[in-house]
């Protein structure tokens, strides 16, 4: 049964930071992406990171800001949001595939549940 469990969204004041976490359970995944989903916009590639090299990839609005990174042993993936402002207001999701990554954006095999983020 594979699941991807996010924690770590809510709301925080514009220049604040929160920290996303994806765990991944029965599935190793090649590829973990964060997305992003705004009221009436489209869902947007925020990051990726592949396990193996540990590459990543930022969508242009957030390079500099957010930091994705991975943890192999605990099987998880992680988003380090900081100087946060209204704009990054979202539902975030992460995402996994079993191919390697080389956009932020791109196809999934799982997908979380969601987790709120709100920067007011």
């Amino acid at each position: 049964h594979v699941q991807l469990v996010e924690s770590g969204g809510g709301s925080v004041q514009a220049g604040g930071s929160l920290t996303l976490s994806c765990a991944a359970s029965g599935y190793i995944y090649t590829c973990m992406r964060w997305f992003r989903q705004a009221p009436g916009k489209e869902r947007e590639g925020v990051a990726s990171i592949n396990r193996r090299d540990g590459t990543t990839y930022y969508t242009d609005s957030v390079k500099g800001r957010f930091t994705i990174s991975r943890d192999n042993a605990k099987n998880t993936a992680y988003l380090q949001m900081n100087s946060l402002k209204p704009e990054d207001t979202a539902m975030y999701y992460c995402a996994a595939s079993r191919g390697y990554c080389i956009a932020p954006f791109g196809n999934a095999d799982y997908w979380g549940q969601g987790t709120q983020v709100t920067v007011s």
